[in-house]
């Protein structure tokens, strides 16, 4: 009989379900996203609230399992300044990798061979490089991310939204993340708050070194060759970097249904890679320290 589980979310079951699940599949999706500060509108929530989405109905469309989200992610630039309350928890980038490391390797030991990590924070693509590799190489598991939300790069969704490119429909807290958590749960959205901010270049930078929006990257007579860590709030006075006045719960709903059906897909194919492990890679034997 089909496995047909109360929920797709692994938390949610009983040993006897996940024992069930591995006998047909070995796949397991793990949400991960941030808190942290989302300028005057959006809640801290945001990141994390979307991976979670996403990853839930394509998780049902796929008929696989998802972890709970990892709600933390790596946000040093959000923290802010000692004492202005940004709420902002940021993970070093250590204990972000030894987050997900411990995750894999514990969901290893109990018989899962394929990781699909559902990120929905760009600061953490920055660091999630070396963790991906280590484990592939540790392992011989199947690790892959997926970063389906819109930055520079607005994908599936450009159809849906209406800001232009220079109001940045997919930057933070603008028309997309605005618009998914009004689909998420529009109690939590605070449009009376909601302002339009573009980016400026940071105080401490000569006029010359232009800031286009929240990469970390730099333009410099037209070209983009350099990098300053910078704060968010040095090109950022609210937060916010676009316009969410256009944002809508309905286009929350349209991007949320085209990312997920987008990673269910991607899911089927994924399902039919042959994975080799390691041999006597299974265990967790380091698991205390």
């Amino acid at each position: 009989m089909a496995f047909n589980p109360v929920s797709w979310c692994l938390s949610d079951l009983c040993v006897p379900d996940i024992q069930e699940y591995l006998k047909e599949k070995d796949t397991v999706l793990i949400p991960i996203g941030a808190i942290e500060q989302h300028g005057l509108h959006l809640p801290l929530v945001t990141d994390a609230a979307q991976a979670l989405e996403i990853a839930r109905r394509a998780a049902a469309k796929a008929r696989i399992l998802y972890t709970p989200v990892v709600w933390w992610g790596y946000s040093p630039h959000h923290i802010g300044r000692v004492g202005e309350g940004t709420g902002t928890i940021t993970l070093r980038a250590s204990t972000l990798h030894a987050i997900l490391n411990d995750i894999v390797r514990s969901l290893l030991h109990s018989g899962f061979r394929k990781f699909v990590i559902v990120n929905n924070q760009g600061s953490n693509i920055k660091i999630m490089d070396p963790i991906l590799r280590k484990l592939r190489y540790d392992t011989g598991a199947l690790i892959c991310m997926s970063k389906l939300y819109a930055e520079r790069y607005i994908g599936l969704i450009k159809n849906v939204m209406e800001n232009p490119p220079e109001e940045t429909p997919g930057w933070h807290s603008s028309e997309l993340e605005t618009s998914q958590m009004l689909a998420h749960n529009e109690k939590l959205v605070r449009m009376d708050r909601a302002k339009k901010e573009l980016t400026h270049g940071p105080k401490w930078l000569p006029p010359a070194f232009k800031k286009a929006d929240g990469t970390p990257d730099v333009q410099f007579e037209g070209f983009e060759y350099f990098v300053f860590p910078m704060e968010h709030r040095d090109f950022s006075d609210t937060g916010t970097i676009g316009n969410p006045l256009r944002a809508t719960k309905d286009k929350g709903e349209q991007t949320y249904e085209l990312y997920s059906n987008h990673l269910a897909t991607a899911l089927k194919e994924i399902e039919k890679i042959k994975v080799e492990l390691r041999p006597g890679v299974e265990e967790f034997i380091d698991r205390a320290m």
